[in-house]
């Protein structure tokens, strides 16, 4: 019976996800987008690396459905290589950011007293400074790579996560369930995990969703000056940096690319929008 109910719940939650036309239009193209960058690269005929410049900045053809880039590489071919390190942007900083940012707000939540206010003057600080700035400055004291990139972008997600998560404890932990736990002697280590993550989980995965956009607009941001992937490996935010020379004269070898991010950046801002109404209970009231 509790097997049946999940289901059900879980398959309503889908038909409220879905219920929008919008939010299924954004999930069925970031799906494409995603299988297009794993698989993509093993069927193009072209390398993504190698120069050709006897085909250097030729327009979309037959031959090079998207055009060839200012040495003469597929841009097609370097979109779908460029675009794993999209997916890697979304992925491995969110990772940074959960892994610290929420066991951070859940011990100022809970702890309070000395231990909050030590956590949320060093958060308050990360969150001083305009977030774009600080991924800047820190990418640029680590060193221009794609990993010290994307370690920079996660730090600067910490702060801002951890401060969602400390509000949604304090809140949590004033719940009768938490009184009747810590009065049968829980630990603070087993009411965290086991009676305010669960029960906080549902805006922090949507919190999580929509940034994901903007984690990617900074990898891209970052490639774009020069201080993420570094040639001749491509990213989307490189070959715009790269076209941007050519705009007026070969205007695809930057707006393919560009084009790339945005409809992956309001794909994911999409979905995240549906998650977000999915999930609130007063919308869920009335589905």
């Amino acid at each position: 019976m509790a097997g049946k109910y999940r289901q059900n719940t879980f398959f309503a939650f889908f038909r409220r996800l879905f219920k929008r036309p919008l939010p299924r239009i954004a999930f069925f193209l970031l799906v494409f987008i995603i299988l297009a960058v794993l698989f993509g690269p093993f069927i193009t005929r072209y390398d993504a690396i190698t120069p050709d410049f006897a085909a250097a900045r030729q327009p979309p053809s037959i031959d090079h459905l998207l055009g060839t880039d200012d040495i003469g590489r597929d841009i097609l071919a370097r979109i779908l290589v460029g675009g794993r390190v999209s997916l890697a942007a979304a992925v491995v900083p969110l990772t940074i950011a959960i892994s610290i940012g929420i066991p951070l707000g859940l011990i100022a939540g809970l702890m309070k007293g000395w231990v909050d206010d030590v956590i949320m003057r060093v958060l308050d600080a990360l969150l001083s400074f305009p977030r774009i700035i600080l991924i800047i400055a820190i990418a640029g004291v680590l060193g221009p790579n794609l990993i010290n990139a994307l370690v920079a972008i996660g730090i600067v997600q910490i702060a801002p996560l951890a401060r969602l998560t400390r509000g949604l404890t304090l809140s949590t932990s004033e719940e009768e369930y938490v009184t009747v736990a810590r009065a049968l002697g829980a630990s603070d280590f087993r009411i965290m995990l086991f009676h305010i993550l669960p029960n906080i989980l549902a805006p922090l995965i949507v919190t999580i969703s929509l940034n994901v956009g903007g984690i990617i607009l900074a990898e891209a941001t970052l490639s774009f000056l020069g201080l993420g992937i570094q040639p001749p490996n491509p990213s989307w935010g490189s070959m715009v940096a790269v076209g941007n020379r050519y705009i007026q004269t070969y205007p695809w070898i930057s707006l393919v690319p560009g084009t790339a991010i945005f409809l992956t950046v309001i794909s994911v801002n999409l979905l995240g929008d549906g998650l977000r109404d999915a999930m609130d209970p007063y919308l869920k009231s009335r589905a």
